[in-house]
């Protein structure tokens, strides 16, 4: 039996019915520029975290849109065709240190800069929603050709957005994002220690809730 599903692209995924696990390989911690992308990496630094306490954070699964189903047995349903939808949200919500965090996963094979049109309009006001709740929002960049990875909150990548509206540049300089944002390096356990980046957000957060009183 086969399994269709058909991502936004429309490109086609078939899966064989076999047992999924048996295509399943254990992906050892590893440093950087060894064939994982940003969520692998992301998601293996969230197990990290989850199996240590330190947070509860997940990626969001991609909605799916069933388009064809099959009743073999009148107990059972068998999904024949289904979409890929484009996600309406961010990647990856969670909870650490008592706070909501709302961020996206973005890869870019730019030098020089990091390109807007990355984002949809509803990430942007998804992510402006979540901040204004008192959500600690922001966006994890990887510089794929440069092996840099940053984290710049959500406020930061505002400015750049609201501006491309009324005539200014579609995409934020590499230089802005190493000034404003957090480089992260790579480490061992977690492979990518991002929580540090927003350990300075929340240091950040108190400091101007401070000084507006």
């Amino acid at each position: 039996m086969q399994l269709n599903f058909h991502y936004p692209s429309g490109k086609n995924y078939v899966s064989s019915g076999s047992n999924p696990q048996q295509h399943i390989k254990k992906i050892p911690t590893q440093f950087g520029k060894r064939g994982m992308s940003l969520e692998d990496e992301l998601n293996e630094s969230n197990q990290f975290y989850l199996s240590h306490g330190k947070a509860v954070i997940h990626k969001k699964p991609t909605p799916i849109q069933i388009v064809k189903v099959d009743y073999p047995k009148r107990s059972a349903a068998v999904i024949k065709e289904a979409y890929f939808r484009q996600a309406s949200t961010t990647d990856y919500n969670g909870v650490y240190k008592g706070y909501y965090l709302d961020f996206d996963a973005k890869e870019t094979k730019n030098k020089t800069a990091f390109p807007l049109d990355n984002f949809h309009e509803h990430q942007i006001n998804h992510m402006k929603a979540c901040l204004n709740a008192g959500g600690i929002c922001f966006t994890v960049i990887k510089f794929v050709e440069l092996d840099q990875i940053f984290l710049l909150s959500a406020t930061n990548l505002f400015f750049y957005w609201d501006q491309q509206k009324t005539g200014g540049r579609k995409s934020i300089p590499l230089n802005y994002v190493k000034k404003h944002g957090y480089l992260i390096n790579y480490h061992l356990n977690p492979l990518i220690p991002y929580l540090d980046a927003v350990d300075a957000l929340l240091i950040k957060k108190h400091e101007g809730e401070h000084n507006a009183k």
